[in-house]
């Protein structure tokens, strides 16, 4: 043992010719042993302040029960995650709350804040080069079949087994399990999740007489009396951009149409006369809507109806509350929000979407990663993620008291949730070789440069040969 004092400075100097002589250095200081121990050999103490040896043993003991508590209660104490996020409207709220876990958990969770076709694009890389680099990313809805398929993220469900006294499951709305479920396994937890509804401005319906549109037939009549191009003001604002965005937009009116996009055994079926037709009813209502709308994408459409030149417009419920927000809205206190309007005589049934939350299959820490998810969705915090502008996932969410007061949407919401259709845009493996044919078709119909039925006949062509 190395010792820098005992009685005085000729002990040491003897103590250290005898180890010398023995061929031997000081061995070090042992680790565990903190300095502040070996400080009463250094500066005897008085006379008086002299402590028994027995005295000592209960600071000795006390020792271990103090480092012992924060281990407990924070096993996952200086994990690192990375989390993939969409830049949706919920990425406030991870702003706010990720503070807060990380407060609680030791847990740092470093957030890379990615637009959607950049998010699929870099998720992908990730997964296909095995590289680890995201721990936890959120999952759109329709990602979950490929997902699975290629076993990207982590299935779950062991996990919620495990958990289950904890998670309350029976309490998240059953259409919210479509956010991540694909052949009854978890490969995404539900995040948030978003009703198709219509927004309208209120003021603007109740001077012109018209009531709000329940039918999709209504719905175009209103967009046509709405609309006065001359003052700048439109009926409806769309998604029409080459791409994701105007696959989305028309895969939404095919389910308001009682339509689908796949026949009775599961298989592609774009071009049916009863698809084509909804094509052209969908592309009737860019008549009435802003010029330029055939390069919409999301935020685009947002901003023209934020913007207070839009009457009407069909989109996700998560961004109702912005609409109030007088930092990014001019239409403040002039929004109502409906279901939004299906086809005349159709049991109505809406369209479901939103984000899960899934673990890499690469990450090396999993257990901290389901931590982050179990904390996040937990309905302590979930209020805190809606008043962030998260999305709901819980019935006990949609049917609080206080941000019922705060949200007056959210029964609307309920109702959505509890007829809400999860499956209209197919979360099959091949999901993405369907949305990229039809986002060049549909947008090739609605700018002129091929019919309806042409555009779906290309789209369908584009899929049968990507799928063989």
């Amino acid at each position: 043992m190395k010792v820098r004092h005992l009685s005085g400075i000729v002990v040491a100097l003897l103590l250290g010719l005898i180890l010398a002589a023995c061929g031997q250095s000081p061995a070090p200081q042992p680790a565990e042993k903190p300095a502040e121990q070996a400080a009463p050999a250094e500066q005897p103490a008085p006379a008086q302040e002299a402590a028994p040896a027995e005295e000592a043993a209960p600071a000795e003991e006390a020792a271990p029960a103090e480092e012992a508590a924060p281990a407990n209660d924070k096993p996952f104490a200086g994990t690192e995650l990375v989390l993939a996020s969409m830049t949706d409207q919920y990425i406030t709220a991870f702003r706010k709350l990720i503070p807060e876990f990380e407060k609680e958990t030791g847990i740092k969770v470093t957030m890379d804040e990615l637009g959607y076709v950049d998010l699929y694009q870099k998720l992908t890389a990730d997964f296909v080069g095995n590289t680890g680099n995201y721990d936890l990313m959120t999952v759109d809805i329709v990602w979950s079949g490929e997902y699975a398929a290629n076993g990207y993220t982590l299935p779950l469900d062991d996990y919620m087994a495990r958990d289950k006294d904890q998670l309350q499951l029976d309490d998240i709305m059953p259409v919210a399990w479509t956010l991540g479920e694909w052949e009854g396994k978890h490969w995404a937890y539900p995040l948030a999740g978003y009703a198709n509804v219509l927004n309208y401005r209120k003021d603007v319906l109740a001077e012109a007489g018209i009531e709000p549109p329940k039918t999709q037939q209504e719905l175009l009549a209103a967009a046509e009396k709405l609309t006065a191009a001359d003052k700048d003001f439109y009926g409806i604002a769309l998604l029409g951009a080459k791409g994701s965005a105007v696959a989305q937009d028309y895969m939404a009116w095919v389910q308001q149409h009682g339509g689908s996009i796949l026949d009775k055994d599961g298989k592609p079926a774009l071009n049916t006369p009863e698809n084509v037709q909804i094509l052209e009813f969908f592309g009737s209502l860019f008549k009435y809507a802003p010029p330029g709308s055939t390069d919409y994408w999301w935020d685009q459409r947002e901003t023209a109806f934020r913007s207070g030149k839009v009457a009407m417009m069909e989109g996700w419920s998560i961004a109702r509350a912005g609409y109030e927000n007088p930092d990014i809205s001019s239409i403040v206190g002039k929004v109502d929000v409906t279901a939004a309007p299906v086809t005349e005589g159709m049991e109505p049934k809406y369209g479901f979407g939103g984000w899960g939350i899934g673990i890499n299959a690469d990450s090396q820490n999993p257990d901290a990663a389901w931590e982050f998810i179990k904390w996040l969705t937990s309905p302590e915090v979930q209020k805190e993620w809606i008043r962030n502008d998260g999305a709901p996932i819980r019935r006990s969410t949609l049917e609080d008291p206080e941000l019922n007061a705060e949200y007056p949407w959210f029964p609307l919401l309920l109702e959505s949730f509890e007829k809400g259709d999860g499956d209209y845009r197919p979360r099959i493996p091949q999901y993405s070789i369907i949305q990229d044919a039809l986002g060049t078709a549909v947008n090739g119909y609605l700018v002129g440069e091929m019919s309806a039925q042409e555009a779906l006949d290309q789209a369908q062509a584009q899929v049968e040969s990507a799928m063989k």
